[in-house]
């Protein structure tokens, strides 16, 4: 693929078994022929990219977040079948603070991914990776399907676009695309927290149609009413692309992030909505947004992201 650098084998490190017991035993750099692709192969894009974040005048680092979440990956037990195939495709890379550039090379590998029937799961970076990833899944399945997006996150990301885009303004870009092209803006978000959102971003939710949970209610205790509402939205669009931003867990679990606080929610929960997106057959991509290594203490926030991909590439 264009534009992408090879990624460090060095970072792919941890117990040798001669048996693949492990993630960094199974790993292959590159994509494969088309030949040899399996079934169920599924490819790791790496979106070094904090731009986004710096332009939101966030806390800068997310550039190093992907290698941050691959070295804990790679320590991490296979328990994968021996046909599926799991790649490490390369990084893209922000060059001259071009993040528009960034995004269109991420665009263009998730459509080719998906032509190739590979399903892609890419480690950010800040959370302008959702514009640039949700366009390349959009030019992959064509205006006559509808992709629902979930977000996991404390901010809903609809800021409008003043001067230029950033970390705060995918969602906010995706809708007036939509608008232009005359498509179907289904956005739900879970874990929205009032003391992370201004009063404009809530009606701007409301007047696009937004659909969230806030983060009192986004826990075990309400899980019943949180899968009902997944499953409601799941059931009226064609494809889910999923996106997790770090920083709506509780700094508690992810310190490590762009924006932390103690106020968020907690990995369980997560994971059961993970859990039930993947079982409806109908997640088409994936990405984790916002792991900043400058941040994080003992690399909690790099384990938590390394699990979450652990647990996504041996369910889906």
């Amino acid at each position: 693929m264009l534009g992408l650098k090879k990624t460090n084998s060095s970072l792919w490190q941890g117990r040798q078994s001669n048996q693949k017991l492990y993630l960094h035993e199974k790993i292959v750099y590159g994509l494969l022929d088309k030949t040899t692709i399996t079934s169920k192969t599924i490819a790791l894009l790496s979106y070094a990219c904090d731009e986004g974040v710096k332009r939101n005048q966030g806390r800068v680092g997310a550039a190093m977040g992907p290698n941050a979440i691959k070295q804990q990956l790679a320590k991490m037990p296979n328990h994968l079948k021996q046909e599926t195939q799991l790649l490490d495709i390369g990084i893209i890379e922000c060059i001259d603070e071009d993040m528009e550039n960034a995004q269109e090379t991420l665009s263009s590998s998730i459509t080719q991914l998906l032509q190739a029937n590979i399903f892609p799961i890419v480690l950010g970076g800040g959370h302008d990776i959702a514009y640039g990833h949700y366009n390349g899944i959009k030019n992959y399945i064509g205006k006559n399907k509808t992709i629902g997006i979930i977000n996991f996150d404390a901010h809903f990301d609809l800021r409008a676009t003043t001067g230029t885009n950033n970390s705060g303004t995918p969602f906010y870009q995706i809708s007036e695309d939509s608008k232009t092209d005359n498509t179907n803006f289904k956005y739900l978000c879970l874990g929205i927290r009032k003391d992370a959102n201004d009063s404009e971003l809530f009606k701007t939710a409301q007047d696009l149609d937004v659909q969230f949970i806030e983060n009192e209610n986004f826990n075990l205790h309400h899980s019943k009413n949180v899968q009902e509402q997944i499953s409601i939205f799941i059931n009226s669009v064609d494809v889910i692309y999923t996106t997790i931003d770090l920083d709506g867990f509780s700094s508690a679990y992810a310190a490590g992030v762009s924006a932390s606080s103690p106020m968020g929610f907690a990995p369980d929960i997560a994971l059961q909505c993970i859990q039930t997106i993947i079982n409806s057959g109908k997640l088409i991509s994936i990405d984790i947004a916002e792991m900043n290594p400058l941040y994080d203490n003992d690399n909690q926030t790099a384990k938590l992201a390394a699990s979450l991909v652990h647990t996504i590439v041996h369910s889906i």
